[in-house]
């Protein structure tokens, strides 16, 4: 005897097995694409110099300098992304001063906050930083009404990056076994001529429990800071 099949069941399970299938597919997608977007490079949730974000970037500074025997001084971060991976990969590329000369630089920072983790997995050098003070900066006219030096803010970066190769160079000639502490920048003055910049400051220093003043001049010429002279104050 035939067996009588009704046309509606066979079609309704064939909608079915169709409707699951389109599904999964749809699922697996949407899956490939959220493990994509895990794994990519994007703009860290925190601006540049943001405390957290300025900790890593002083973070891969030092351990970059204890590897290689290095002096690099942190000015600032000047981009920065991060990568979901097992924990959180920041990529910075970060300003650092080297002999007097700001350089940019690229490094990479893999962070697990659940394990207390934190490493430098790779510092590279990528160029110099652009050169930012001129004449201008000194209130000087390019039709040369006002040469000679002039007052500037203690607090100007490139005031504060010629005090700070000051003192690093005193360290470095030093025989003493305490370091120069820069306390204060009492006041300071700088000349432009042209490419070249000379600043004469009056540094307020600490080395171990004793206090003193120094007058130095530092030059600057494409970028680099030069120690021309230092003296302590007598008054």
């Amino acid at each position: 005897m035939a067996k009588f099949t009704n046309p509606l069941i066979s079609l309704n399970t064939l909608s079915l097995l169709l409707f699951l299938i389109i599904s999964a597919t749809a699922n697996s997608e949407f899956c490939d694409d959220k493990m994509a977007l895990l794994g990519g490079v994007q703009e860290s949730r925190g601006a540049e110099n943001s405390n957290e974000i300025e900790s890593l970037a002083r973070f891969a500074i030092e351990e970059h300098n204890k590897k290689e025997n290095a002096l690099l001084e942190f000015v600032k971060v000047v981009k920065a992304q991060e990568q979901v991976v097992a924990g959180t990969m920041h990529h910075l590329t970060v300003e650092a001063i080297d002999a007097g000369t700001k350089k940019l630089y690229e490094a990479k920072v893999w962070v697990k906050p659940w394990l207390n983790f934190k490493d430098l997995q790779e510092f590279k050098h990528v160029g110099d930083s652009p050169a930012s003070f001129t004449s201008s900066d000194l209130g000087v006219k390019k039709d040369g009404h006002c040469p000679g030096w002039q007052a500037v803010p203690v607090h100007d970066p490139q005031v504060q990056d010629a005090a700070n190769h000051a003192i690093q160079t005193i360290q470095q000639r030093s025989n003493s076994l305490f370091p120069y502490v820069l306390q204060e920048i009492v006041h300071a003055k700088a000349e432009v001529i042209e490419d070249f910049a000379k600043f004469a400051m009056l540094l307020k220093v600490k080395r171990g429990e004793k206090e003193e003043k120094l007058n130095v001049e530092v030059h600057k010429k494409e970028g680099t800071f030069h120690l021309n002279q230092m003296q302590q104050d007598q008054e």
